[in-house]
């Protein structure tokens, strides 16, 4: 094997199913946010669609501000888009269902942690990882590369104290 071939020998290992999935992700990914931008100059992260959405249940006026009452309807949209989009691909490849091995309540606890994560961090990946880094955003640059490097230090601590899935 020489040096040239290396770095596909890398890239098989860690995408052992192919890239090609993950790249037609990423450009659908791209041109939905490039759309809900260019129609709306919206930047389209998902963390504002709870409070967006409670809204229409809510009199409290964190949850009415102009800005959500403007957005939400876009918003239920946009995260039924996820969650459609997820459905359609498993049922079509046969992949539907529960497809980890962590427990129930790790999961909950993960999604409990990422929501007050991105409350904190002034929204998530998809809207500082996806749309922020896109523009060059400083702070979003700042606020991925925290994430990056609290779940790589994460993993390595829980890997080291022997938790498995």
């Amino acid at each position: 094997m020489d040096i040239t071939t290396l770095p596909l020998v890398a890239l098989a290992d860690l995408f052992p199913r192919g890239i090609a999935q993950y790249a037609l992700g990423g450009l659908l990914i791209g041109l939905g946010v490039a759309v809900i931008y260019l129609s709306t100059g919206i930047i389209a992260g998902a963390s504002t669609f709870l409070e967006s959405t409670l809204s229409y249940v809510s009199t409290v006026p964190r949850f009415n501000r102009v800005k959500y009452l403007a957005s939400r309807n876009w918003r239920v949209v946009f995260t039924l888009g996820i969650v459609g989009g997820a459905a359609i691909y498993a049922l079509a490849l046969g992949e539907f269902g529960w497809t980890t091995n962590v427990q129930w309540w790790r999961l909950l606890g993960g999604g409990f942690l990422v929501g007050v994560g991105t409350r904190v961090g002034k929204g998530c990946t998809s809207g500082h990882g996806v749309c922020g880094v896109g523009s060059l955003s400083q702070t979003s640059l700042v606020n991925v590369g925290t994430f990056m490097v609290v779940a790589i230090g994460t993993a390595q601590v829980v890997a080291a104290m022997g938790v498995a899935p």
